[in-house]
């Protein structure tokens, strides 16, 4: 543990190079088109060098940085193709991997979180990680009463690196920011830096995911592994059989595939709230796997990862969210205006012109407003684009509204899950789902 604070300050020292090689490259660049190289090769060959440096060192780091990386990853969608293409591959690598940790490591957290007799209870754990992630990575094993369990271990010094990190990136935004167009990342960072120590918390992840497996015990489409054993930094789940992740869908799946998961994708994050009381709040496709039918048909989807769930004060998804989709899918600007009013979104001596919030708002519910809706990397383009155009009328809403706190997983959760469902361009019957499950949609004078 001596030479943490040397790892710490290679750490920053890593993160910190990421603008310069950035800028290092575009001066190379340069020369390449004074040379008479074409603009578009010039362009292409610098986003690709520097997606390469910039998710390979976010990916090796983990931490906050590879929890960016991966944060970002889910919005690739909203990238204009000429960006996103160089940038897809070194995005997507990081949904579902990251560099392991040394087995002996993993023994000695064990042995700390479990006690010294922990072998008694596990009694054979795989000599490598079955999947990694930011801040932990998983092995297989098997309980003492032969169960098959998935061990979830959190990396040494993973908290003092998560927030270093995320201070350091906080730092880095303005020179970070230009690599991703039309996507503002502050805000990410800053509410990454809110639930840090909640995510960091495997006790409180494992009550988490303790009452999202009891809610969803038996349920035909959604799996969630119950909790065996917990400790402060392992989690011991029975082990769920997986021949791929929502990740490798969005890659290679068929069109009846990405239909399909897309529409379990969509009902459990709808379904959990009034189930469970929470939100699953981390929607990023390494954390939804497929889990194979019997018969070889389309199978179900389990679902991973706890540590970012928004506990609702209602124990369900707010009615006044319900009310306002339905109200702005229907035409009703006053309403919508007032409600955002009364719901913090619009704050007091705001004036904003109600018909232009309604073209604003407008794209955004139309998934709602039609009986079956097809998200696309080129619909969800278009709306960030739009939004984030000073020259657009859309800007001069966006730049108003508020956020309250109170939304703010409810609102990392929506434009992630509409990322993902983008990436996935998956149809599915959205408007009946929100009928369904989303308090004050079906019934807005309720």
């Amino acid at each position: 543990m001596a030479d943490l604070p040397r790892k710490a300050a290679a750490r920053t020292a890593r993160l910190a190079a990421l603008p310069l090689g950035y800028a290092g490259r575009k001066t190379l660049g340069l020369g390449r088109r004074i040379g008479g190289a074409p603009a578009e090769a010039v362009l292409s060959d610098i986003q690709q060098r520097t997606a390469e440096q910039l998710f390979r060192t976010l990916g090796e780091l983990k931490g906050g940085a590879m929890k960016f990386g991966q944060a970002l990853s889910v919005l690739e969608a909203a990238l204009p193709e000429e960006v996103a293409g160089p940038y897809r591959e070194q995005l997507t690598k990081l949904q579902d991997s990251a560099p392991p940790m040394p087995t002996s490591t993993v023994r000695e957290i064990l042995a700390a979180d479990l006690g010294a007799d922990w072998q008694d209870k596990l009694v054979w754990l795989d000599g490598g990680p079955t999947a990694s992630a930011s801040i932990g990575q998983v092995h297989k094993g098997r309980w003492h009463d032969g169960r098959d369990v998935a061990v979830k271990v959190q990396y040494p010094g993973a908290g003092d690196a998560l927030r270093s990190d995320l201070r350091q990136i906080a730092r880095l935004g303005r020179t970070v920011g230009p690599l991703f167009p039309g996507i503002d990342v502050k805000p990410l960072i800053d509410e990454m830096q809110a639930r840090a120590v909640e995510e960091l918390d495997y006790a409180l992840e494992a009550e988490a995911q303790s009452t999202f497996a009891e809610a969803f015990d038996g349920d035909p489409h959604i799996v969630v592994p119950p909790v065996v054993a917990v400790g402060p930094t392992v989690i011991v789940t029975e082990w769920m059989e997986s021949t791929s992740s929502l990740a490798q869908v969005i890659a290679e799946g068929t069109q009846a595939e990405r239909d399909h998961y897309g529409e379990l994708f969509v009902r459990f994050l709808f379904s959990g709230p009034a189930r469970t009381g929470m939100l699953h709040a981390d929607p990023h496709p390494g954390n939804f796997r497929v889990i194979p039918a019997d018969d070889g048909g389309l199978g179900r989807l389990g679902v991973l990862d706890y540590g970012a769930v928004a506990r609702l004060p209602e124990r369900e998804l707010p009615a006044a969210m319900g009310r306002l989709m339905r109200a702005c899918a229907s035409g009703d600007a006053d309403r919508v205006l007032d409600g955002l009013r009364a719901e913090g979104f619009v704050r007091e001596r705001i004036k904003i012109d109600a018909e232009l919030l309604m073209d604003y708002l407008s794209p955004f519910v139309e998934p709602a407003s039609v009986e079956r809706f097809r998200f696309s990397r080129e619909w969800m383009r278009e709306q960030f684009q739009r939004i984030n155009n000073p020259r657009e009328p859309a800007y001069t809403i966006a730049v108003k509204l508020n956020l309250p706190p109170s939304y703010m997983l409810i609102h990392r959760t929506w434009v992630g899950g509409i990322g993902v469902l983008s990436q996935l361009e998956a149809e599915a019957p959205f408007q009946a789902i929100l009928v369904e499950m989303l308090p004050g949609f079906a019934d807005p004078d309720a």
